[in-house]
């Protein structure tokens, strides 16, 4: 969990606490305050989500192209032309 997620969700809590108590007291302006922190709390959140989703998209991305460069290096090596030591350690193999 990073720290805008964090944050986010504490501010969400504490503006609904704060909220909930201007309801109970009648006070209009604590309401309205409460419901002010609840609104920042979840908008941080939602900021925190979306920076994790695009940090996983990034890391998502590199893991593929870096299996795709493994593939295409095997792909690479299986093409390569067989050296004389090579032709020669196939041929005591087959004899």
């Amino acid at each position: 969990m990073n720290k805008d997620k964090m944050e986010g969700k504490m501010k969400d809590v504490a503006g609904r606490v704060q909220r909930q108590a201007g309801e109970w007291t009648g006070d209009t302006e604590q309401q309205l305050k409460g419901t002010g922190k609840e609104v920042e709390g979840k908008l941080q959140e939602g900021m925190g989500k979306l920076e994790d989703a695009g940090k996983k998209a990034v890391e998502d991305i590199k893991d593929r192209a870096r299996q795709m460069e493994d593939k295409k290096q095997m792909e690479d090596k299986k093409q390569q032309p067989k050296t004389e030591d090579q032709q020669d350690i196939e041929k005591e193999g087959a004899a």
